[in-house]
C-alpha cells in the first residue's frame, strides 16, 4: 500500500526551505532575534553571496523578512512562518493517532486475553 502525503505549497516551500543544514541554523539564529546578512554570514564558512542566496530563499518560503537600511540588509524570522508546517504536522498526528487508535481497538476485539 502506498500514501502519498501531500501539503500545502506554503508547507512545502518551507519543507524545501528546511532541507539545508545551513538554512536551518539560520533559522535558529533567527529564533533569537533579527540579524544582519554580514552577521548571518560570520560563523560559517559560506561566501557572502551564498548566505544572501540562502536568505532569498527562506524568504520566498515566507520563514524571513528582510529589510534594508543603506547598504544593511537586516533579516528576521516571521513569527507565523511556520504555521504551514505545524498544520501539516498537526494533520499527521491526528491521522496517526486516529490509526493506532483503531489498530488497538481491533487487537483488543481479536485478543480479550491481552488486556489488563
Amino acid at each position: 500500500m502506498c500514501f502519498v502525503i501531500t501539503a500545502s505549497a506554503e508547507a512545502e516551500g518551507a519543507f524545501r526551505a528546511l532541507a539545508d543544514a545551513s538554512r536551518r541554523q539560520f533559522v535558529t539564529r533567527l529564533a533569537h532575534g533579527p540579524l544582519s546578512v554580514t552577521q548571518l554570514a560570520q560563523p560559517t564558512s559560506l561566501t557572502l553571496a551564498a548566505v544572501v542566496q540562502h536568505v532569498q530563499l527562506l524568504e520566498a518560503s515566507g520563514l524571513v523578512t528582510t529589510r534594508k537600511s543603506g547598504r544593511v540588509r537586516t533579516c528576521s524570522l516571521r513569527p507565523d512562518g511556520l504555521e504551514s508546517v505545524e498544520g501539516w504536522l498537526a494533520d499527521r498526528r491526528r491521522m496517526w493517532d486516529r490509526r493506532l487508535n483503531r489498530l488497538a481497538a481491533t487487537l483488543d476485539e481479536r485478543s480479550p486475553w491481552l488486556a489488563d
